[in-house]
């Protein structure tokens, strides 16, 4: 299984309405977002491919209230930090926003995460 497919499983668990990159049109509050951000890459010597792949992937909670949007973020921190396979730790703490334009609260983090490498 990839990573995102474990990361979207996580998610889920959270909240069922849960997208890669947005959210399809008219998609009713709340839902999570994720995207890859960046990632870090092992290297060998020998020019092996690692075993073992990173993405830093920032989550986003996107609801009608604040309060709500700050809730499920700190799910989501424990859910993915608990989680038995793959490694996850967040990168800086959860931040807050209004969008204007959804129109709804964002709260969101950032997470390394490391698992086995698959196809």
């Amino acid at each position: 299984m990839t990573l995102e497919a474990i990361l979207t499983a996580s998610l889920k668990q959270v909240c069922d309405q849960t997208y890669p990159d947005f959210a399809p049109p008219a998609t009713k509050l709340p839902y999570i977002t994720y995207q890859q951000i960046y990632g870090d890459v092992i290297r060998y010597m020998g020019k092996e491919v690692s075993s073992k792949e990173n993405a830093v992937m920032q989550i986003n909670v996107w609801s009608a209230s604040r309060k709500e949007a700050k809730a499920m973020i700190l799910q989501i921190e424990a859910q993915l930090i608990m989680a038995n396979q793959f490694q996850a730790s967040p990168v800086a703490a959860a931040v807050s926003d209004f969008e204007a334009d959804v129109p709804a609260y964002c709260s969101r983090q950032d997470f390394s995460i490391w698992a086995d490498r698959s196809t």
